[in-house]
């Protein structure tokens, strides 16, 4: 069976000679993954001295070793999920706060092709080469200011001697032609720690090896996997700009001319030598299909790599299907049947660790990025947990806060380390003093399993009422395993927040059984907290709005518009409430007005697949189309808090003035009315006189106001474009009239193609990309009667779905659903995309910052 995981720990152990003896960093890209693989175990059974983060590098990392090694380590493994131009200033910094390293070995997934074909990536064809030369160099010319800093400066002095702003990338920079290319980030990074940079001492010269690892992935299960949010090749530009473009983070809208040449975005190249290396390290010789054109550029490219080397190795045949996102917007706008899904839209994540790429002095790495939600989210396991297992659980804490008054006793008292500003500093959290329980955070890790079976493969494959009845079993069958006897009535069959909490509280008693069943206590606090009113039934009035909107995208234009229209105004009536009263929380179920232009964006979506486009280029007409303009123009007025969505930039202080100056009005208003009477006062007499100012008041107000709604309705008939855009998606593709009469159109197109796929049915723009052996028969061969007949997708026993763009947790399992209805029981069949896309992912790709428009 093909197994991404098994696939990850087997790269794994063939770093195992450089793991040995050595402090390992992983950055916040790798981190994500290896949290996922659960590989941390692994790298300490591998001989590796201590895990620490890369972007939060300490002294500190030195002295710690879980080997119980008395000598200092002379030895540094990085990996990281960067181009090495884009890691530098963290290995710099590294390098620099270790003292006696005199081996350093880096391991990134892209390739050296990849590091000299990106843009602006200063290093050549020869990149791992001239990186390690140039990484030396920095590396000596640092500890050289250090030494003479040291003489003659004091420890603070030492201290500005090692910002970023002297980790130079100078000789890579005027190599290049670009002369605005400026690697070196303008934004520091804060040192001040507790912790005092001696400088590095120097010796032996520092011996620098890069290595190519590209098995950098998230996995949900042995079968599903996505990038991960904070690695080169999921930040990458997937289109660049141009009037069939939506987002960086999303292809372009297929119009059957793929990219070549220089309009190649920089993220269809990473893509497909990520696909090429992956198919590699599995020993699968893949055979090519593409649906959309950044899926035909990326076959295409794919296509290219092939050698006559593969062709002669015996390697196990699979077919690779690239699909485009924008193929298919609806499914991951939606609120499907998913408890994966629900989790990772409910629970907080973590927030991105700030990168190169993200940096204002290094616009033209920006130019190449785009910022993708981090996958580690962060179950709130302590909320679960009363005060009695917290005590057990922090007393590890205050043992390492006592090891670190020990460790700094012979300083002054000032200088010595705090715990609790050095959680702060370090970690970005909230000291302890004020909420230690706020330390205690679970994650996802996909090799959890109970007696074999995988807690996120499974809850993957079945829909959200299913998942937490298994949940609840597993619960269950731990709890006899531990002996732990529960004094209550459970029914069968459904799942309720009363019954859960007291379990997993049960379990959780004990710090042993604690430890032993971490994996479902994880799952089980998840499911509590996106079970909760506070999330569920907010996704409950998504679900129930999309499904309206899908019986009036069956009906007529009218019905459509006018339901539009009405959730547009019940979200504005929605924000005014929020605004009067400020103790009243947004996510209490009911849906603001960025969620109603959510589902607006449904709306058109739908109406772009069941209503012919009107002459106006929009599937409504021009007066249904106005009501709903009206409507989204008078809701951004009552609720200035959208003005963060990319087409209201620059308008937030205006929307906010304007609204509160409103709303003194209205209170003046109702203040005035309260104390009118039946007579005149002779004092209101007096009081006439001031009218004139009053009146030029007034005037300046009128025409601030109506400069804002000209403003604001410039921006709006803009929106109203980009949704023709939208609604524009179905008939700009080959596909449309094809799937309309499949029976199952409620389903997602991935559900659809592997149906006509498996069941060997022709599927309408499908390309194949011939391999280097078709490609040798059709030129030589094919003379003499040789010819190869093209290959079929269905009959492959091992299939690769990958969607550029990004994948959801319902298509996951609408795809295992298409797998178990065909007559193909042995198809292995592997799921994978650029990130894991919720509803708020997609407005943040359609309408927020990571939007074109």
């Amino acid at each position: 069976m093909v197994d991404v995981i098994k696939c990850c720990f087997d790269s794994i152990r063939q770093m195992s000679d450089d793991i040995k003896d050595a402090i390992v960093y992983l950055d916040a890209g790798c981190t994500e993954s290896f949290q996922f693989l659960g590989a941390f175990p692994l790298l300490l059974e591998l001989g590796a001295r201590a895990v620490c983060s890369l972007e939060r590098t300490s002294p500190i990392d030195e002295v710690v070793s879980w080997q119980s090694n008395p000598e200092p380590a002379e030895k540094v493994v990085v990996i990281t999920s960067r181009l090495l131009s884009d890691a530098h200033r963290y290995v710099l910094r590294c390098l620099s706060t270790l003292q006696r390293i005199r081996c350093c070995s880096i391991f990134t997934p892209i390739s050296e092709i990849g590091h000299s074909s990106y843009p602006d990536s200063p290093l050549g064809p020869d990149a791992f080469r001239e990186y390690e030369s140039l990484l030396v160099q920095d590396y000596e010319e640092l500890v050289k200011r250090c030494q003479s800093d040291s003489r003659e400066s004091d420890d603070s002095n030492l201290k500005e001697s090692l910002t970023p702003e002297d980790e130079r990338w100078s000789e890579l920079a005027s190599n290049r032609d670009d002369a605005n290319f400026d690697p070196t980030p303008s934004a520091k990074v804060s040192y001040e720690d507790g912790f005092t940079r001696p400088a590095p001492e120097r010796g032996q010269k520092l011996v620098v090896n890069i290595h190519h690892f590209p098995l950098i992935l998230c996995p949900f299960s042995p079968r599903v996997f996505v990038l991960p949010s904070e690695g080169s090749v999921a930040e990458a530009h997937l289109s660049v700009k141009h009037d069939n473009s939506i987002s960086p983070g999303l292809p372009s809208i297929s119009i059957a001319t793929p990219d070549d040449g220089e309009d190649v975005p920089p993220g269809a190249t990473l893509t497909a030598q990520l696909l090429y290396h992956l198919a590699t390290k599995m020993d699968l010789k893949l055979e090519i299909f593409s649906l959309g054109d950044l899926s035909k550029t990326v076959g295409r490219l794919l296509m290219d790599m092939s050698s006559l080397y593969d062709v002669g190795r015996r390697k196990r045949s699979a077919g690779l299907l690239l699909i485009d996102r924008t193929l298919d917007l609806l499914t991951p706008c939606c609120h499907g049947d998913s408890l994966v899904d629900r989790m990772f839209s409910s629970l907080p994540r973590r927030e991105p660790t700030t990168s190169l790429s993200h940096t204002k002095g290094s616009q033209s790495q920006l130019k190449h990025s785009i910022v993708r939600a981090p996958l580690d989210v962060q179950i709130p396991i302590d909320k679960i947990l009363d005060e009695e297992n917290l005590a057990d659980n922090f007393q590890l804490l205050e043992s390492i806060e006592a090891f670190l008054h020990g460790w700094y006793s012979s300083k002054s008292p000032t200088q010595t380390v705090d715990l609790t500003n050095l959680s702060k500093k370090l970690d970005g959290e909230k000291p302890l003093q004020n909420s230690k329980s706020a330390q205690l955070r679970g994650s996802f890790v996909s090799t959890d399993n109970y007696h074999g079976t995988k807690y996120l493969e499974t809850i993957l494959d079945r829909r959200t009422k299913d998942s937490a009845v298994l949940i609840k079993k597993w619960l269950q069958e731990s709890l006899r395993k531990e002996n732990i006897p529960l004094n209550m009535k459970i029914r069968s069959g459904s799942v309720s927040k009363s019954e859960l909490l007291p379990m997993v509280m049960a379990l959780a008693k004990s710090q042993p059984s604690l430890v032993r069943n971490k994996g479902i206590i994880q799952l089980a606090a998840a499911m509590l907290s996106t079970l909760d009113d506070l999330h569920s039934t907010r996704w409950d009035a998504f679900s129930s709005a999309e499904k309206i909107l899908n019986v009036n995208a069956g009906d007529t234009s009218q019905s459509l518009a006018s339901q539009i229209s009405d959730l547009i105004n019940k979200s504005a009536l929605v924000g005014l409430q929020e605004h009067k009263n400020s103790k009243m929380e947004s996510s209490q179920g009911l849906l603001n007005l960025q969620d109603a232009l959510l589902l607006t964006v449904i709306g058109y979506i739908l109406a772009g697949e069941n209503f012919p486009t009107s002459g106006s280029g929009g599937p409504f007409s021009w007066q249904e189309e106005h009501f709903m303009q009206e409507a989204i123009l008078d809701a951004i007025l009552e609720n200035p808090a959208v003005a963060k969505l990319k087409f209201l930039q620059g308008l937030a202080e205006e929307l906010k003035t304007n609204f509160n100056r409103r709303n003194s009005e209205e209170t003046k208003e109702e203040s005035s009315d309260e104390l009118e009477t039946a007579d005149f006062d002779d004092e209101q007499w007096e009081s006439w006189g001031d009218d004139n100012e009053d009146t030029n008041k007034t005037k300046e107000q009128v025409y601030g106001e109506m400069q804002l709604k000209l403003e604001l309705r410039d921006r709006v008939d803009n929106l109203f474009k980009f949704l023709h855009k939208l609604s524009s998606l179905k008939s700009s593709m080959s596909l449309e009239t094809k799937f309309n009469d499949d029976p199952y159109s409620n389903k997602g197109l991935l559900y659809k193609i592997l149906t006509r796929i498996l069941a060997k049915y022709d599927v309408p723009g499908l390309e194949y990309h011939s391999s280097t052996v078709g490609r040798l028969f059709k030129s030589g061969f094919g003379r003499f009667g040789l010819g190869q007949a093209k290959p079929s997708l269905a009959d492959q026993n091992v299939i690769i779905v990958f969607v550029i763009g990004g994948i959801n947790a319902v298509e996951v399992r609408e795809a295992q659903e298409a797998l178990s209805e065909s007559s193909r029981p042995d198809t292995e069949l592997i799921l994978g995309g650029t990130t894991l896309l919720t509803s708020d992912d997609m407005l943040e790709l359609l309408l927020g910052e990571s939007s074109f428009f």
